[in-house]
């Protein structure tokens, strides 16, 4: 069904921002807020206003630099969502087909809506772990189609997808006179084993990514996305029309992260490694849920055998003021999301409440 841009909106974002505090949120899916006094910056760094033209040229510098590519390949936006909405605008036009992975983050589908594409749908399957099947991307493109549209690592799951089939998809999209456009902000991660961008497999490859997820810094909003400089021109372009100019005390104390991203990582891996320990025992010891355990990432994705999920998380946020995300925002009704990079403490105990509810449901 065509839904109308005067009255677009994101139902999983809405239930974010007002559904989803709790005393014990393992809905969120990033890492623990990094504290801005652990960040060495004084006043004396900071700005109001800085240079409005087409990127901050230090900041430009440094992400260029963590990616290892030209700095005319980095378009700066606003988080990854901004990113991801920049990119889908500069790739496609109203009417065009956009193929998009299912189960996947509500936001891209709303946002290739808003922008007018036609979207079609390949699936990841929670038996196959979920992991892409190239084959079935095949099956799905047609001379229309102008952008494939992945995770990586997987939202919701935190499933990897390797370099070989990224190739594969990479392959298909050159024979169809597509690009695929994969969101990396979870990747960010992999702190046990980094993966490089899929952009430096080729250039139909668009890649967008952040600091928000894996370092605790979401209110920074430092994104960005990764693509041929014509293609990045043009995004700026684009961008005129939302952000004309950034927010500079954003960008300088963005530069400031990026020379420290080694010990901000350090503090992340630390408790994501503490974390995932927690989440595994407490998933051993459940035999109410199924699930595919990710090596990476910040979120796992379990199945929910009996009941429903949505009754469920009602008596774990009333009783045990605890929250996840109902799966039902992610095409899996019967799933939920835990989120495992909190504070060591919270996620434990929220982990406690999680048993605690499903054996009262149960």
């Amino acid at each position: 069904m065509k839904q109308a841009r005067s009255v677009i909106e994101s139902p999983y974002m809405e239930w974010a921002k007002l559904c989803s505090a709790a005393p014990y949120n393992l809905a969120t899916s990033g890492i623990a807020n990094y504290p801005l006094v652990e960040l060495g910056a004084s006043m004396q760094d900071l700005e109001i206003n800085g240079p409005a033209a087409y990127g901050y040229p230090p900041l430009q510098e440094r992400l260029a630099r963590k990616n290892q590519v030209e700095p005319e390949c980095v378009v700066a936006a606003a988080g990854t969502s901004m990113a991801n909405h920049l990119a889908m605008a500069a790739c496609f036009e109203n009417g065009d087909e956009v193929l998009v992975e299912q189960p996947t983050y509500e936001l891209l589908l709303t946002t290739a809506r808003y922008l007018g594409a036609k979207v079609r749908r390949f699936g990841r399957r929670f038996e196959d772990d979920f992991r892409i099947d190239p084959q079935e991307i095949e099956k799905r493109v047609t001379p229309r189609t102008r952008l494939i549209v992945i995770t990586n690592l997987h939202n919701p799951s935190g499933a990897l997808t390797d370099e070989s089939t990224l190739a594969a998809i990479g392959e298909i999209a050159l024979n169809c006179g597509a690009r695929v456009l994969v969101d990396e902000v979870y990747l960010e991660a992999a702190f046990g084993a980094p993966h490089r961008s899929a952009f430096h497999m080729g250039k139909q490859f668009v890649c967008t990514n952040s600091l928000t997820k894996a370092y605790g810094l979401s209110g920074l909003r430092c994104g960005w996305v990764l693509s041929d400089p014509a293609l990045a021109r043009r995004m700026w372009r684009i961008n005129d029309v939302y952000a004309a100019t950034p927010v500079h005390p954003g960008e300088l104390l963005s530069v400031i992260a990026l020379d420290r991203l080694d010990q901000i990582a350090s503090r992340a891996r630390k408790l994501l490694d503490a974390n995932r320990q927690t989440v595994n025992a407490f998933l051993d010891a459940r035999r109410d849920l199924r699930v595919v355990r990710p090596e990476f990432g910040t979120v796992v994705f379990p199945r929910l055998r009996h009941g429903t999920v949505d009754e469920f998380s009602r008596i774990l946020r009333e009783k045990y003021e605890t929250s996840v995300v109902p799966g039902r925002f992610f095409e899996m009704p019967q799933h939920f999301r835990i989120g495992i990079g909190g504070q060591t403490e919270m996620t434990a105990e929220g982990l406690r409440r999680i048993g605690r509810a499903l054996d009262e449901y149960s």
